[in-house]
This record gives structure tokens, C-alpha cells and sequence, in this order.
């Protein structure tokens, strides 16, 4: 029970506190991004600066981090509840907290809302720019609410449905091991000349991954869709359909579900990194998108949240009864 009261506990928190600067140098994501930076620069020039020399160097990081923050976390929560059991359930909380990023992913696409409601567009494309990995400069109204509701959907999979699948398989170590690959795939998962082979490994890990919470993630959006008085049918339709129109296994799942109960065609061409990539639409236009579809994206976000914590959770107490 000590998982299931930790993973309630945290998810509230992250309701209500969301990511605070004050946190941010010791978060765990923040640790692993130095953890990733170090161990590539000592990895790359540990291996031959090759094809393969990089492949290789790739699946080693891609070991090293997940199974090293599993094996610390778990570690210290051996040693926590040695000391004083108050205190380690303290601290299954607090990573519990930081493994989720329901209020965070709110909050920086809300930002985008406001900011095209009531800054105009210059404003809106930099705050998108926080939390998209395109090239905001060319996009317009339509291409930064695009933009703002196609992260909402993917890191409801990644940031929310996926570490909160993990948390109530094996509790706050398998949780952040799971960031760790989300992580590594957000930081060196890039189809370009530095990352190509050094990445792949991180790249097919978090697709392994996110595999099952991704279209658990979508499903939930298709249900909570019904309950919030969208077109859930649509979305059901649009899921069936799209959900592999993407070159990543899991990127489609929940975006065509989004796509589908707001009605709006999603992804579609974009520039990344000063490249074009001709991608291909989702969804079908039912109305000119607008900034009101953030906050509907948003509505579906917390909705799916919390129908995923209800779900896993009972799924979790019959398992132990």
C-alpha cells in the first residue's frame, strides 16, 4: 500500500505545486541531464569515432542511466526506512512528486494561451519556444496553438500517463527510471549527424517504454473525452485511423486521440532545426483552430491524469488483494 498512498500523495502535490524554481537545481530530471552531458563526453571519447564506435558508446549510456537510477533510488529507500520508516515513505513521496508534470505542462502551455489572447504573436512563439523542439520563427497563430495542443497530448504519454504507469508497477525507482529514458531520449533521441548512431539505443529504449502508456494514454483521452462533453467518437475514429501516421511508434497514439476529440488537424510539415520535415497530418479540421483549444487540451490533460491515477490504482489493489 506504501506505492499506492506515495503515488496519490505525489500526484496531488505536482497538482498543486507543479515544478518550483526553488527545486530545480536538485530535480531529478535537471541530475539527469548532467548525468547524460558527463557520461557522453567520457563514452565518446572512450569508443572509436565511427558508426559503429558510437552505436556502441549509445547502448552503454542507454544502460548505464535507467538501471543506475533504478538501483540508487531503490537503494535509498532501503537505507531510508532502515533509518525511520516516516522517513522513507517522505521520500517515495517527494520522487513520486517529481516524476509526474501534470500542473508543469499546464502551466507552459497556458502561457501560450495567454500569450496569444493577449500578447500577440512574438510572445506567443517564445513561449512555445519552451516547450516544443521545432522552429517557432516561421510558425503562425495557427502553427503555435498547433504546436502548444501537439505537446500537451504527447507529454500527457511521456510526462504524466507513462511515469505514473511505472510508479504503480514498482513504485518511485521504476518511476524515475522511466524519466531517465524519457530523458535520454529528449536529449540525444535526434536524427542528425551528432546523435544518428549515438542516439539510436536511447531512441528504441524509450519507444520500448512508452509503448504500452502511450496507447493506454490515448484510450484514457478517448474515455475522458465523453465524460468533458467532446466528440468522442471522433476521437475514437481519428485514433483508429492516424494513430501510426508518425515515424515514431508512439507519438501518433495520443496526439490522434486529441486530434479527434477536438476536432483539429494535428502535426502536419514543420521545421526542425533549420530542416524541413514534410509530416504527415492528423485529424481532420472541423473548425479553424484557436487559442480556446489550449485550455480544452488542458481540460483533457487533467481529466486523463486523473482518470490514469483511478485506473492503474484499482488495477494495482486488485492485484494485491
Amino acid at each position: 500500500m506504501r506505492i499506492l498512498y506515495a503515488a496519490l500523495g505525489g500526484f496531488l502535490l505536482d497538482l498543486l505545486l507543479g515544478d518550483p524554481a526553488w527545486l530545480t537545481p536538485i530535480h531529478p530530471v535537471v541530475l539527469m541531464g548532467r548525468c547524460i552531458g558527463a557520461l557522453e563526453k567520457r563514452l565518446r571519447a572512450r569508443f572509436p569515432r565511427t558508426p559503429e564506435g558510437e552505436r556502441r558508446a549509445g547502448r552503454l549510456l542507454a544502460a548505464i542511466l535507467p538501471l543506475g537510477t533504478l538501483l540508487l533510488c531503490w537503494g535509498s529507500l532501503v537505507l531510508f526506512d532502515r533509518l525511520w520508516a516516516p522517513l522513507g515513505f517522505a521520500l517515495r513521496l517527494i520522487w513520486c512528486w517529481q516524476a509526474l508534470a501534470v500542473k508543469n505542462l499546464k502551466d507552459e502551455s497556458m502561457k501560450v494561451c495567454h500569450a496569444l489572447e493577449n500578447e500577440g504573436l512574438e510572445a506567443a512563439r517564445a513561449a512555445v519556444s519552451r516547450i516544443v523542439g521545432r522552429d517557432t520563427a516561421r510558425l503562425d497563430e495557427a502553427g503555435v496553438t498547433r504546436a502548444a495542443v501537439e505537446t500537451v497530448a504527447e507529454n500527457f504519454a511521456d510526462g504524466v500517463i507513462a511515469p505514473l504507469f511505472y510508479m504503480m508497477l514498482g513504485g518511485a525507482p521504476l518511476a524515475l527510471a522511466c524519466k531517465a529514458v524519457n530523458t535520454m531520449d529528449s536529449m540525444l533521441g535526434y536524427k542528425n549527424e551528432r546523435y544518428l548512431h549515438f542516439g539510436r539505443a536511447a531512441a528504441k529504449l524509450d519507444d520500448a517504454v512508452n509503448f504500452l502508456p502511450a496507447r493506454l494514454g490515448a484510450l484514457l483521452l478517448i474515455g475522458v473525452s465523453f465524460l468533458l462533453g467532446e466528440d468522442g467518437k471522433n476521437a475514437w475514429r481519428i485514433w483508429r485511423r492516424d494513430r501510426r501516421k508518425h515515424p515514431s511508434p508512439n507519438s501518433a497514439q495520443c496526439e490522434s486521440a486529441m486530434a479527434g476529440a477536438l476536432g483539429l488537424r494535428l502535426l502536419g510539415p514543420a521545421w526542425y532545426f533549420g530542416e524541413y520535415q514534410d509530416k504527415a497530418w492528423i485529424g481532420e479540421e472541423k473548425k479553424p483552430i484557436d487559442a480556446g483549444d489550449i485550455r480544452r487540451a488542458c481540460r483533457l490533460l487533467y481529466a486523463g491524469s486523473m482518470a490514469g491515477l483511478l485506473v492503474f490504482g484499482l488495477i494495482r489493489l486488485l492485484l494485491l488483494r
